[in-house]
């Protein structure tokens, strides 16, 4: 069966259009359809029901989704396979979101450099539902997110319940200045709690929906503005911000995402270095 058929199938479940899914393969509705009727045909079965609100699956198509996401990612599998590199084993390939690549990123390029040598490095980054969907087709072993939806075909691991903490540039600083506050977007969650907390702050004059691009900006022109706190402690620890005593502080959980289905070795060695990387300390490299 063409593999493209099986990708079609879960952009369809995904999306639930025709029409969308379409949209993000970059093909024709024509061709989603030709697709389907083609997969139905193989099967013998037709897989989904269409109406104004959308395409919901028959029971044939609920059955069929347990096996897709395994057919895809073997394919997938089975293409970074054949492409190692001369000298390599393997290849690992690793995504993170844009907000939280720095410093995981970095550090498990390092951890897994010195515990698998042999093995052939990947990383990509990108938006979360972007990052999982890869993981679910096969293209990721790992993702690293921020509030993961859960979708057939893959596992979410709590790492680390990180925390999010005002800091500033100006010593013995207190409260949020208006004029210099940066907000920064880590998402709803975040959004409403710090509505809720700091009214006086719901309406920034500054909003920047990237960490790291809010973070040099504030080192450069200076004020305040919500952080991750393991990004901000070596500033602090330096003298050049200074956390706002009694500033309230929000959660911000770090998951991996990889496959549901059977561990795989490489994914789980990428793992380890992941897990040991949240708790602050070294790992022994899987044998």
């Amino acid at each position: 069966m063409d593999v493209e058929l099986a990708r079609t199938f879960l952009g369809i479940v995904r999306t639930r259009s025709f029409v969308r899914a379409a949209e993000q393969l970059n093909v024709s509705q024509t061709t989603v359809s030709a697709r389907v009727r083609t997969l139905e045909e193989h099967l013998g079965r037709p897989l989904f029901l269409r109406s104004k609100h959308g395409a919901t699956l028959t029971p044939a198509g609920e059955q069929f989704l347990r096996y897709a996401p395994s057919f895809v990612q073997l394919w997938q599998r089975a293409r970074q396979q054949v492409a190692v590199p001369k000298g390599r084993r393997a290849v690992v390939t690793i995504g993170g979101e844009i907000s939280l690549w720095h410093p995981w990123l970095p550090e498990w390029l390092h951890w897994m450099r010195r515990s698998a040598p042999d093995v052939a490095l990947r990383v990509r980054v990108g938006l979360a539902e972007d990052l999982i969907d890869q993981v679910a087709g096969g293209a990721l072993d790992v993702a690293l997110v921020y509030a993961p939806p859960h979708l057939p075909g893959v596992h979410v691991e709590l790492l680390l319940e990180e925390k999010l903490v005002l800091v500033t540039t100006e010593p013995g600083g207190k409260g949020i200045d208006p004029e210099s506050y940066v907000y920064v977007d880590w998402g709803q969650d975040f959004a409403h709690h710090h509505d809720l907390s700091l009214p006086e702050g719901a309406e920034p004059g500054i909003a920047v929906d990237l960490g790291p691009l809010a973070l040099t900006y504030l080192l450069e022109a200076g004020g305040s503005g919500y952080f991750r706190q393991r990004v901000v402690a070596p500033l602090v620890a330096a003298g050049r911000l200074h956390p706002v005593a009694g500033a309230p502080s929000f959660f911000y959980p770090v998951y991996a995402v990889s496959s549901g289905h059977a561990p795989d070795e490489l994914a789980e060695l990428a793992l380890a270095g992941l897990r040991g990387i949240a708790a602050g300390e070294p790992v022994d490299p899987i044998a």
